[in-house]
């Protein structure tokens, strides 16, 4: 019997999030079964290492509703959404991290904002971060203020990937030629007709965080270098300024050399070298980061590889683009079966 398509789609990144499994399906189900009408979860299985794997397959036994997709390794967070939200078949997606702290009783209010007004984007931002650290805190809103410089106003503060999309506006994320965009930046670039669901940020309901400050500095380095070249042109000014700078010392030094006054000077000069040392390193570091992005992109590889989902048919593969992480002709049983152990 073939089921009928999900009106919703629910997309849950997860990485070694064991812990969390029980207290996540309760939760979840009993918003999404209050729907009352069709849906499907998406579990992406980011190449989780502890009990993830086992756990899923005992709540599919129980929880029809479950879809399971596997990827062969471990490619990010970022990149585990990617292929949850282009292999969603929902007429909305929601997209919702595993550790509880974006509460699922706002996906229903969502969805009813999305039908009322004709959206076809629906942010969750965060009313309240006192459950993070002042250090998260200060580097967040650092975070948001500089994306808004760089992208624009249409950037909501302070919402993550806590987001409800139509389905239009996930075909024209799979028209995008980016292998692994970031979502929260691309997604208000598109344009569509959006609106904001606030709520109460919760504490993470069991493990650990997967994002440490150096995924977080990772974050904000991908995200300004894959959607701005202002860094380039931060490098030009600081350049020019060098510059400036090394034409005033060159009149001081003519002018006290033509009074007789000159000194050995070591200071200036050292401050001279430390600070076009400085500026030089900044400038390569900076085109470092895009010449990078240009040899990713030339080399083709796809973002993650698929290694197998509970939910395939013959519409798995619609997400495919020449290149992109779809499943190989040869995942089989073999590989469905191993998913599930």
């Amino acid at each position: 019997m073939t089921r009928p398509e999900p009106a919703v789609s629910v997309v849950v990144p997860m990485f070694n999030e064991e812990s969390v499994l029980p207290l996540l399906a309760q939760r979840l189900r009993a918003v999404l079964d209050g729907l009352d009408e069709p849906y499907e979860v998406l579990a992406v299985d980011d190449g989780s290492t502890d009990g993830t794997a086992a756990g899923l397959a005992g709540l599919r036994a129980r929880w029809p509703q479950l879809r399971v997709l596997r990827l062969r390794r471990n490619s990010g967070h970022q990149a585990a959404l990617v292929a949850g939200v282009l292999r969603a078949r929902g007429r909305y997606v929601v997209s919702i991290d595993a550790d509880l702290q974006d509460p699922p009783e706002a996906i229903a209010e969502m969805l009813r904002r999305a039908r009322a007004e004709g959206l076809d984007v629906v942010y969750g931002v965060r009313a309240d971060r006192s459950s993070d650290t002042r250090f998260k805190r200060w580097t967040a809103a650092g975070y948001y203020r500089l994306m808004r410089r760089l992208v624009g106003k249409q950037v909501p503060a302070q919402a993550g990937d806590f987001r409800l999309l139509s389905r239009a506006a996930v075909e024209a994320l799979r028209e995008l030629p980016e292998r692994s965009p970031v979502l929260r930046l691309v997604v208000p670039w598109l344009g569509f007709p959006s609106g904001e669901v606030s709520y109460e940020r919760e504490e993470r309901a069991a493990g650990r965080t997967k994002y440490p400050l150096s995924r977080m500095a990772g974050l904000a380095v991908e995200s300004v270098t894959s959607f701005s070249a202002v860094p380039l042109r931060v490098a030009t000014w600081l350049g020019l300024a060098g510059v400036a700078v090394c034409g005033v010392l060159v009149v001081v030094a003519v002018v006290a050399w033509l009074a007789g006054s000159t000194v050995t000077g070591w200071p200036s000069l050292y401050v001279a070298i430390l600070f076009l040392g400085a500026v030089q390193l900044l400038c390569l570091g900076l085109l470092g980061e895009y010449v990078a992005r240009v040899y990713t992109a030339v080399q083709g590889r796809p973002a993650y590889f698929v290694a197998s989902d509970t939910g395939a048919d013959g519409d798995a593969g619609a997400d495919r683009r020449p290149g992109d992480g779809a499943p190989a002709a040869s995942d089989g049983p073999a590989e469905l079966a191993d998913s599930l152990r």
